[in-house]
């Protein structure tokens, strides 16, 4: 079989939009054009039916209520509606918000802005597979905590919270819990009633549908979560988000969280089949190469887990050091495959990954690091390919570049 290139590996940063779903966006785009909030006419009846519909989906997927569910632009807003939103309408409660060191930066600005408004926040630092465990939490959880947010799954390394646990303990202890779901919602199982969660952001982009889209779960009981919007103007979203609603984005998250739960299970048996292909061949192709986050788990030939084993990173995740060889060389040398750099390259500087440098990986390793991101497209025929692109490119930049132990 031929491999059409360049091939796309980089599934974490966004998704391509899935056939079905923009069949389903389609009519409005086109005859279906009205505003949601125009009630006077069939126009906006049609617009508002379908985005009850999406508000269904989403709300379903995660057992939550559709009326616990607001629209956003994408999780980054969400996010900081979530954070800033609920810190500051909590302010009278006290001023201090639990977090990680290796969350989205969507995160991590907003609790930087609330540091500049006069909040603590305390940044919890992860394990060496960059796990944050519940006792951390609770030992970080003081009287005047009005908030905890961490992270379903994380971007660059896969690593997957025990997000029940942690809201076990934020539910008794009487604080509100707000997770970043983008990279886990749709992928590994996100009950928000079983997991005590108050708060959750989700993006459509990284499910196989459109970007500019997400939405924000929001507990309306037990207890009911209130938030201080950050967006004013025509009161939509029950005041939380005002702007006219993406009639044709919502619709194509429904479609994409519905498609996503439906498929779930057997796409994460067959990421992990390729993930093992992957990393098991690069491994014994490359020498100097290490894994960076959980270890992969045992399975079965069909990708299903060995009985007893549990799969603590996102099943289309791996992320690699390669020893004596630069990141963005390698990725420049991967032309024809497109994966990303663990490191951050600003103007300035090339400074390592946040992640990478939380969970102890040095600055040299971190800066040699690439994050596979295998999706639904993916193939094993791609797979190979890339496998046998990444030795040689590593073998000729090590030539080139010799370095002490690689």
């Amino acid at each position: 079989m031929t491999v059409k290139l360049p091939i796309y590996m980089d599934h974490h940063a966004t998704t391509p939009i899935d056939p079905r779903v923009l069949d389903a966006m389609m009519p409005y785009l086109t005859r279906v054009f009205g505003n949601a909030a125009s009630r006077s006419h069939v126009f906006g009846w049609e617009a508002e039916a379908a985005v009850d519909e999406s508000r269904r989906q989403v709300a379903e997927a995660m057992n939550a209520s559709p009326k616990e569910i607001v629209f956003t632009s994408g999780a980054t807003e969400g996010d900081n509606l979530a954070i800033l939103g609920a810190a500051r309408a909590n302010r009278s409660k006290g001023n201090h918000v639990v977090t990680g060191a290796t969350e989205h930066h969507a995160v991590l600005d907003s609790c930087h802005e609330l540091e500049r408004e006069g909040f603590e926040v305390t940044y919890l630092g992860p394990d060496r597979a960059g796990r944050i465990e519940a006792a951390q939490v609770s030992d970080a959880i003081e009287d005047r905590t009005v908030l905890v947010t961490l992270m379903l799954a994380n971007n660059e390394i896969g690593t997957i919270h025990p997000v029940a646990e942690i809201g076990a303990v934020c539910r008794e202890k009487g604080v509100l819990f707000h997770t970043d779901a983008v990279q886990g919602f749709g992928k590994i199982p996100f009950d928000l009633e079983a997991m005590n969660v108050d708060l959750a952001s989700v993006s459509a982009h990284k499910l196989y549908g459109p970007k500019g889209i997400g939405a924000l779960y929001v507990r309306a009981r037990r207890p009911r979560v209130r938030l201080e919007p950050i967006l004013h103007g025509g009161g939509h979203e029950r005041g939380l988000r005002s702007g006219t609603l993406n009639v044709p984005g919502i619709v194509g998250l429904g479609k994409a969280v519905e498609i996503s739960m439906a498929e779930r299970e057997e796409e994460a048996r067959r990421l992990r089949r390729l993930r093992r292909r992957l990393f098991d061949a690069i491994i014994a192709e490359v020498p100097d190469v290490s894994l960076n986050g959980p270890e992969l788990p045992s399975i079965e030939a069909d990708g299903s887990l060995v009985p007893g084993s549990e799969d603590r990173r996102l099943p289309g995740n791996l992320n690699l050091s390669f020893a004596g060889v630069e990141g963005e060389a390698l990725l420049l040398g991967l032309k024809d495959i497109a994966v990303s750099s663990g490191s951050a390259c600003t103007s300035a500087s090339l400074q390592p990954s946040h992640v990478l440098k939380a969970i102890g990986v040095p600055d040299d390793l971190a800066h040699a690091s690439i994050r596979f991101g295998l999706g639904r497209p993916n193939t094993a025929e791609e797979v190979d390919f890339t496998i046998g692109a990444v030795a040689a490119t590593v073998r000729r930049l090590r030539e080139l570049m010799p370095v002490s132990g690689a």
